[in-house]
């Protein structure tokens, strides 16, 4: 018990300092099995480095980066922006609803949960401001839109989660696809009913900036390629025709001759896109490695098993600890990032899944997605930062707060939703090959 203290509470200490968490776990992982296992235990922390770094699965980060990437400096996001606006323009809120769809669509081009926080706030939040749109609706679809990221598929945190829990990465994209349009809808028809219910908050386009039928229709072919690259990604995955890895390295030469095909594709874009991927890659890896550490220290001392036979010993039956365990998730996503609860986590709740017969893949996804609600979750979500660094200075960090909360709330509804409904999660990954 002293142990388990120890090893839990310096952790909670380091990452309190402001230390980097991979560094924190890396660190910490070394001087405790030193101090508890002796010199010779230092040679597992090595080997865990190289296991987690040689997990085959991570290759297909930085190529889902890179395709990310690449459409995103390419002006995808723009044309996707535009097209959609122009379908939703006659509806109230219709600036919001259609930032929250290009969302969608950039979070199955991405799987990064900063990506459309950061690229629609440079596209779609100065139009909103100056359409008079409510300040909190405006940042908080933004800022929540950012969050779908990770949930809907090609996700790089389900990557990780996949790779680290040892479960098809294919079936948690199929099982992401149904809760992440649920929230998707949720968000869309909360900022609907608000602004039919208060049409100052979020007004329809001018009928002078609308297209009709045929206007919708040509606008349309400039947002096909990057649609069907997503369809036939993730189509291959789903069928069985090939793995998540290659899917990735199939969806980064897609991107690639897209941006060439749309005279897109300079150097200066090709040299952002490989940059991106490799800061990105980089921090993942850190994490990666120090989860691996992590995941080690608690194994061998016994600490995991400690902490699982609590959680199995509770008297709430499996529902009650799934439910306790999401809630330590969701108030760890407050202050720290998702891939580092992962790390931190993964390797103590494993066994009370196989204790208590719990399906690995319907917790996981639940688990992923309460981690994902604590990018937009006050006081220290990413996104939240994300957005802060994008908006004028008209815009403060409460009125994000505000924003955001809402849209908290509904996520959080639908991960409710999920835990009570299974098949919500399970249906799709049922039907794979």
């Amino acid at each position: 018990m002293i142990t388990a203290l120890i090893i839990i509470g310096s952790l909670l200490i380091l990452l309190m300092t402001g230390l980097p968490v991979a560094f924190a776990l890396i660190g910490l992982s070394s001087l405790l099995l030193l101090i508890f296992l002796g010199p010779s235990s230092l040679y597992m922390v090595v080997s865990a480095s190289f296991k987690q770094a040689g997990t085959e699965v991570f290759i297909a980060i930085p190529l889902f980066v890179l395709m990310a990437a690449v459409l995103q400096f390419s002006g995808i996001a723009t044309s996707l922006y535009n097209t959609i606006r122009l379908w939703t323009g006659s509806l109230k809120g219709s600036l919001a609803i259609a930032t929250t769809i290009i969302s969608v669509l950039l979070a199955a081009l991405s799987g990064i949960g900063a990506t459309a926080t950061v690229t629609m706030g440079l596209i779609a939040l100065p139009e909103m401001l100056e359409k008079k749109y409510d300040k909190n609706i405006t940042v908080g679809c933004i800022t929540a839109g950012g969050a779908l990221g990770p949930l809907i598929p090609p996700s790089n945190l389900m990557i990780i989660v996949g790779g680290y829990a040892s479960i098809s990465v294919g079936k948690l994209f199929a099982g992401g696809i149904i809760p992440g349009l649920l929230t998707a809808a949720a968000y869309c028809l909360y900022i609907w009913i608000r602004c039919e219910m208060h049409p100052e908050l979020g007004p329809p386009l001018p009928v002078e900036e609308r297209a009709d039928f045929l206007g919708k229709v040509k606008a349309t072919p400039k947002v096909l390629l990057p649609i069907l690259l997503i369809i036939v990604v993730l189509g291959g995955i789903y069928a069985g025709i090939f793995t998540p890895t290659e899917a990735s390295g199939f969806g980064a030469i897609g991107a690639l001759i897209i941006a060439a095909l749309q005279r897109q594709l300079s150097l200066r874009n090709l040299f952002d896109g490989l940059k991106l991927s490799f800061k990105v890659t980089g921090m993942i890896m850190w994490l990666v490695i120090g989860g691996g550490c992590y995941s080690t220290l608690v194994t061998c001392t016994g600490t995991a098993g400690l902490v699982s036979n609590y959680l199995t010993a509770l008297p709430f039956g499996a529902t009650g600890v799934i439910i306790i365990c999401l809630i330590i998730a969701l108030i760890m996503g407050m202050f720290i990032d998702p891939v580092a609860i992962t790390m931190i986590c993964v390797p103590v709740f494993l066994p009370v899944l196989h204790a208590l017969s719990i399906d690995p893949l319907w917790f996981m996804l639940l688990f992923t997605m309460a981690t994902v609600i604590g990018y937009i979750t006050p006081p220290f979500g990413l996104n939240i930062f994300y957005m802060k660094g994008v908006v004028s200075e008209d815009v403060s960090l409460k009125d994000i707060y505000k924003g955001v909360i809402p849209f908290c709330i509904l996520q959080t509804g639908v991960l409710m939703l999920c835990v009570i409904f299974p098949g919500l999660m399970t249906w799709l990954p049922s039907l794979m090959k």
